[in-house]
């Protein structure tokens, strides 16, 4: 169903005010989407390659958000969904509504799945990664991305880590938290708790003086791992370096003394896989 929102020649157009396009104001502002988002139940999907992975994962459109020049390019999803409205308009108009230019093609309000039950998605799972406060959605979505393609069967994230379903960590991630199980989790000692009656060995990422080459800890080929990954600068938080039961480094030349969060747990996802 298409709405196109070009207002009539001299007619005053307030977004603000208009209850159609309500998903898609103050796109820009991260910190109050993660909060409204979830809250309403939606999340945004960005880019034309990306709403089709959610749709393709099963997810359903609210609504559809794009240039005119797009619609021979959407039809098809347009013909599967037709009593979901696409609104169109010029680019102009529809950099106003959302507050940044759409140069990506398309945005499409999606509903949010239902979360997922934790003892279910550990019980055919070897390898987990726990994202512990990872703060920036860039991270997020690139730990995501590496998780589905080196083999790691769920992603658990802590109250405070970044909604994998904000529009720049889905886009980073190439759609693959639509993919990959992943759950937020409770309270840390709940969750723990959950790990080891699963029978899963807690491995923190962090440079200790008890830590061990990530070359090390793979060739022990544990059963089922579960990799800690802690926020940005800070790092694994004490409270999981206590009920880790082994933390893990990777070694590193030229006095260069870390890496990234993204970048670590895609050498730890691969060194660390289920063999």
């Amino acid at each position: 169903m298409i709405v196109d929102l070009t207002p009539a020649e001299g007619e005053a157009y307030d977004p603000a005010s208009d209850p159609r396009v309500a998903d898609y104001l103050a796109m820009s502002d991260a910190a109050l989407r993660q909060a409204a988002d979830p809250a309403a139940g939606r999340y945004i999907a960005e880019s034309t390659t990306v709403v089709r992975r959610a749709v393709a994962a099963g997810h359903a459109p609210r609504s559809f958000f794009f240039a005119r020049k797009h619609l021979p390019a959407l039809a098809d999803l347009l013909e599967q969904f037709p009593d979901v409205p696409a609104y169109v308009g010029e680019p102009e108009l529809l950099e106003r509504i959302a507050g940044f230019h759409l140069h990506r093609g398309a945005l499409a309000a999606m509903q949010r799945p239902a979360p997922l039950d934790l003892e279910a998605v550990l019980r055919d799972a070897r390898r987990v990664a726990i994202l512990e406060d990872v703060a920036d959605h860039t991270n997020v979505g690139a730990i995501f991305r590496s998780a589905s393609a080196l083999g790691v069967d769920a992603v658990l994230i802590t109250p405070r880590c970044a909604d994998p379903l904000y529009r720049r960590a889905i886009r980073v991630s190439m759609g693959t938290v639509f993919q990959i199980p992943w759950v937020r989790l409770g309270p840390w000692h709940e969750a723990v708790a959950h790990l080891r009656a699963a029978g899963f060995t807690l491995a923190a990422l962090e440079v200790t003086d008890a830590a061990q080459s990530v070359d090390v800890v793979a060739a022990e080929n544990h059963e089922r791992l579960a990799l800690i990954l802690g926020t940005e600068g800070a790092g694994v938080s004490e409270r999981a370096l206590a009920d880790s039961d082994v933390q893990v480094v990777i070694p590193m030349a030229a006095g260069v003394d870390s890496l990234n969060v993204a970048a670590a747990s895609a050498v730890a996802f691969w060194e660390l896989r289920s063999r």
